[in-house]
């Protein structure tokens, strides 16, 4: 059977990370606690969220720290590095890797001359 779709492409756009405001996390636990109890499964379907959402959103709210409410991950105003700087970080970590590396095989090389060594050592006083 053959495809439509030529090959590579991608048949549906790749789905964007949802955010959420502060203002709008306390308005939906502000609601999800005065929902009566068979309405609130309701409350969650009608935003498309989680019971886990409204628990770790309460938690934030209770414990006074608002600034939790706030998705560290996606909000803009999380700083950005430069490119440069993730640059430099990147190979940084490269050349962390290939210095190990470099270490791993110099210690193999010094062991491999030193049997070499021995193994000429034995051989000429064999002779």
């Amino acid at each position: 059977m053959t495809s439509t779709t030529p090959a590579g492409s991608d048949p549906a756009p790749r789905p964007k990370r949802r955010t959420f405001s502060p203002e709008y996390k306390l308005r939906i636990v502000a609601e999800y606690d005065a929902a009566p109890k068979n309405e609130k499964g309701a409350v969650l379907r009608r935003e498309r969220l989680y019971h886990s959402h409204v628990k770790e959103w309460r938690a934030a709210r209770d414990a006074g720290a608002l600034e939790k409410l706030v998705d560290q991950r996606t909000s803009p105003a999380r700083p950005k590095k430069p490119a440069a700087a993730a640059e430099n970080e990147k190979l940084r970590r490269q050349v962390e890797r290939l210095e190990k590396e470099l270490a791993r095989n110099q210690a193999a090389l010094e062991v491999t001359g030193k049997a070499s060594a021995l193994l000429e050592m034995i051989s000429e006083s064999a002779d």
